[in-house]
């Protein structure tokens, strides 16, 4: 790692040398751009095509540009919302007047996306989903990050006001780990909690210029993670977007909420950026924004006592013993008090209770009482973005950045828990040396989880903080057949008379003696019996792209490397390092890529493949081709077709995480490391515990064993009244009968998992009126990496453990490899209309659905979290100036119903819609945008997720300062 560095901050010094041996300008262009009824347009950038160097008119428009650059040469005039216009300079020139017109963008976009140079949206090899900086702006949602659902085909799982995650094309998930986010290159992941930081601690709005969206597999060019679609957020240059710019926006939320009262939330953002002498830049953002967060109140329970977690029923806790509400956390822990259970047993050695009694306990799980999601869990989100970057031109070829980043925020994340995110930060800085043809740049990535605690940890610590489970379920048990007696055999009224006595002196929410024992627990490491995340893990970076345009002219050639070092440390509380030494991880990456026109620019093919190697897995290439086809006379009609790979490596939990979800339940990372622990003591597949339970339990009640029992104990000589005695031989031979049905689970090799990808597709502006994108897809996943639940016994010679009979038992949680390919196919088609008077409307519809996983696989526990509707969409209406400043936009959304999956549980999320809308007022001689919004107007609360939050309408003024606004 040092090597690199050193390695990169030569290269630096190089480049600083080059830059000091410059020569002086030569060239001088000066002038002014208008708009076409000749009204002065500021900001607007004028930048000499191939070089990084380049100015911005002023406030009244003017500009002048000074050059070393030996003319003839091009100057590229462009600014959002205007057609770009060049300029042939043969000469200095003074008095230069430039008119920009007004144009629709259908069509018009320039991404670097799809192939990491610039292009026009419609010849791109791929599908690829922009927004600018004018489609941000006039968003209806209230943040360019909620209004990512409506592309086509984005899925969104929020699971907070500052929490959401996009996938595209299925899979998706809370967290999202098979979608990469990149800001300005750098990967927006948080290295240890596994999940991308995206709106929590990412960019601010103020500073955003582009979001562009790669759906489906894109490891060719931006490596491991891009299974399923890569995100790229741009900043604006402090060279080209200058001034000052505020913004202010206030809202309120939860009307109808049935569980808090109307809130407000409040954001605050700014930016102020300055160039001296078009040579040095630097620009500075601060947001801040805070809320009470959407509220998690789904009471339904689930149907396994939270370890399977394969459905769920309406029950409640008065009619359920066994009851596990989905945000209820601290019921998970459950357990038999039948007969043949170890409480039972218990309650006879201590001779509370006689073997005759011990036969009316209920053969049933019951579970504990639970603390709600708002008792355990912070509401009281915000979000503190800070950045700076100083930029410095060395030359007109050279342009070196350094960047810092630092963001602090509270939030919730639904994860195999639910998990407070509180007062976690994110700290990225970045050294980037950049030309027209090449980057060089390093960063790194510092996270720190803060005061992050797991609710549901915290749930089951409080619980047995007042009373030990082994307490609670004896007395539980004793207080059951005490009403049993009482009351004539009324089973639901024993249940609850039970409870009753087994909860006396539980802590009550809101108590001091709650709140005490809760912050306590919230500071204590997991390792140590509480509910704190201590994650300090940090991540470094370098990579390099270099473009051979300027050498090669017959093709186009871009290479590029990549090195990634993980150090990953949590003490014990979230990986497997529980002895104080940081975990180290290394990966490389390099990457090549040729592409090459025919036919006046009509035919355009192109290859490109990628090879990257982590410690822990084998190496794995990714190659991806495509072949673009223009027709019309202004190739205006395109047909692409590509074939496109993507894998992933394990995430840093996949492969190192060990975690106590609750008392029994524990998460594991998939190295062989972990699987040694199953070397003397098998596991077994839940499904194959389950069969063995139920075969057991219908033994036990068998009267052919009754009576076998018997027989065994008068030829022993032992009294066959003797009721213990009785059990006990049944349970023997019962155990004899029935043991045969465990078989030991096979784990296979833990993989990296790879997707191959067939896609075709069509884009064409017909008539300059109607734009059009459409496309279909097939993708087949090898080495599908799903999950797995087993049970480990106390021991290998203690099988009734396994099925919970006596203690012991351990329920672990690991991500394995699908040895059966698993199948993906779907399509898209947007459809945008310029009407008159700049009215425009436009729909998306995108259809997903996944094949090829056997019935027999499900049965036995796998998990693939497909989590994706088949069908979504959106319509659109819209017109930036319906009269003069004053423009709008309204989105309705639908999306079907589906199954959700995820190692928090499983269950059905019904099909829902939205509408979001918005109308703005410019007021230009305040430099001023006023924006009223409203995003979900009708108010229609849903969910997008098992135990994630319902949400609700969330009602906004936001007013925006920009220095620069035209």
């Amino acid at each position: 790692m040092r090597k690199i560095l050193s390695t990169f901050c030569l290269i630096l010094t190089l480049a600083g040398l080059l830059g000091i041996a410059q020569a002086q300008a030569q060239v001088v262009v000066s002038g002014k751009v208008v708009d076409n009824n000749g009204e002065a347009l500021i900001g607007v950038n004028i930048a000499i095509l191939g070089k990084v160097v380049g100015t911005i008119s002023d406030v009244n428009g003017n500009f002048s540009l000074s050059t070393n650059t030996p003319a003839p040469f091009t100057l590229t005039i462009s600014s959002i919302g205007y057609a770009s216009q060049t300029l042939e300079v043969t000469g200095s020139m003074s008095n230069v007047e430039i008119k920009l017109e007004e144009q629709s963008i259908l069509g018009q976009e320039v991404i670097v996306s799809a192939s990491r140079f610039e292009e026009n949206v419609l010849q791109a090899p791929v599908a690829v989903e922009k927004m600018d900086i004018i489609a941000i702006r006039n968003a209806p949602a209230a943040t360019f990050y909620e209004s990512l659902r409506n592309l086509k085909g984005v899925d969104v799982a929020a699971q907070s006001l500052t929490f959401n995650s996009p996938t595209t094309r299925g899979f998706a998930a809370n967290g999202n780990l098979r979608m990469n986010q990149l800001i300005d290159g750098i990967d927006n992941f948080a290295p240890g909690l596994n999940f991308a930081a995206g709106n929590i601690v990412g960019i601010s709005e103020l500073d955003l210029e582009s979001v562009e969206l790669l759906p489906g597999a894109s490891s060719a060019l931006y490596g491991p993670g891009g299974m399923n679609g890569t995100l790229l957020m741009t900043s604006k240059s402090p060279f080209e977007y200058q001034g000052l710019s505020a913004s202010v926006r206030g809202g309120v939320m939860h009307f109808n909420s049935p569980s808090q009262n109307v809130r407000p939330m409040g954001e605050f953002a700014a930016r102020y950026a300055k160039s001296f002498n078009d040579r040095f830049a630097f620009k500075v953002n601060v947001s801040y924004l805070t809320a009470d967060d959407w509220e998690a109140t789904d009471f339904r329970s689930f149907v396994d006592n939270g370890n399977h977690n394969l459905g769920i029923e309406n029950t409640t806790r008065e009619n359920d013993p066994g009851y596990d509400g989905i945000n209820i956390y601290g019921d998970e822990i459950g357990t038999n008090i039948g007969p043949n259970s170890s409480v039972a047993s218990g309650l006879v050695q201590a001779g509370l209770i006689t073997p005759e009694q011990a036969q009316l306990l209920p053969n049933e799980v019951v579970t504990r009482t639970g603390y709600t999601d708002e008792d355990l869990v912070d509401y009281d989100a915000f979000s503190l973005k800070l950045n700076t970057a100083l930029h410095y031109r060395i030359n007109e070829d050279l342009e070196l950045i350094g960047q810092v980043s630092y963001g602090n925020g509270t939030t919730v994340y639904t994860a195999n828990n639910r998990n407070a995110i509180s007062n976690f930060s994110l700290t990225q800085a970045k050294l980037e040396l950049k030309g027209s043809n090449f980057f060089l740049r390093g960063w790194t990535t510092l996270e720190r989880s803060g005061d992050s605690y797991d609710a549901g940890n915290l749930g089951v610590a409080i619980n047995s903080t007042w009373k030990s489970d082994t307490d609670w379920f004896g007395e539980y048990a004793g207080a059951y057949l005490t009403a049993l007696a009482q009351n004539g055999g009324d089973v639901t009224a024993s249940h609850q008379f039970a409870r009753s006595i087994a909860d006396q002196g539980r802590l009550m929410p809101g108590s001091p003696e709650f709140n005490s024992v809760s912050e306590q627990l919230q500071k204590t490491p997991i390792s140590q019996g509480g509910a704190l995340f201590e994650d300090r893990t940090n991540l470094y970076h370098v990579e390099g792209m270099y473009n051979f345009s300027k050498f090669i002219k017959a093709v186009d050639i871009t290479v590029g490397a990549s090195y990634r070092h993980y150090r990953l440390r949590s003490d014990g509380t979230l990986f497997d390092d529980a002895d104080g030494n940081a975990i180290p991880i290394n990966e490389y990456g390099i990457y090549g890529q040729i592409s090459k026109s025919f036919v006046n620019d009509r035919i355009k093919l192109q290859v490109s493949g990628r090879y990257d190697k982590n410690e822990n897995f084998d190496g794995r290439f990714t190659p991806r081709g495509s072949a673009v086809f223009s027709l019309g006379a202004d190739r205006q009609h395109n047909l692409r077709f590509s074939a496109q790979t993507a894998f992933r490596f394990p995430t840093t939990q996949n492969q190192f995480i060990n975690l106590q979800l609750r008392p029994g339940v524990v998460l594991i990372g998939g190295l062989p490391q972990f699987l040694e622990r199953f070397d003397d003591n098998p596991a077994y597949s839940l499904p194959n515990a389950g069969a063995f339970g139920a075969a057991f339990g219908a033994a036990t009640e068998d009267p052919e064993v009754l009576n076998q029992a018997v027989q065994t104990i008068i030829a022993g000589g032992g009294d066959p009244t003797d009721v213990a005695l009785v059990q006990q031989t049944i349970i023997g031979i019962s155990l004899n009968q029935t043991v045969g049905i465990l078989e030991p689970f096979e784990f296979d090799e833990f993989k990296v998992e790879r997707v191959f990808s067939l896609e075709t597709g069509y884009r064409g502006l017909i008539a300059d009126k109607l734009y059009v994108d459409a496309y279909v897809y097939w993708s087949r996943y090898n080495d599908f990496v799903g999950q797995r639940l087993v049970v480990q016994g106390a021991s290998a010679d203690d099988p009734l453990s396994v099925i919970g009979l006596t203690p012991g038992s351990t329920v672990y949680i690991l991500p394995v490899t699908f040895d059966q390919p698993v199948e993906t196919l779907g399509w898209g088609l947007s459809l945008d209309y310029q009407l008159p008077k700049g009215f425009q409307i436009g729909a998306n519809v995108a259809y997903n659905s996944i094949e090829g996983i056997p019935a027999d696989a499900v049965a036995d526990g796998l998990r693939v979290d497909w989590n994706t509707p088949r069908y979504r969409t959106n319509v659109s209406f819209s017109n930036r100036e319906v009269v003069k400043n004053l423009g709008f936009g309204i989105t309705w959304r639908w999306q079907d119903r589906f199954n959700w999956e995820s190692g928090f549980g499983s269950g059905p999320i019904g099909d829902f819609h939205t509408v979001d809308a918005q109308i703005n007022y410019k007021v230009s001689s305040i430099k001023t945008i006023f924006k009223v919004g409203a995003q979900n107007m009708f108010n229609s609360y849903y969910t997008t997720g098992i135990a994630n939050p319902s949400i609700g309408g969330l009602y906004y003024v936001k007013v925006t300062f920009d220095q620069f606004l035209n």
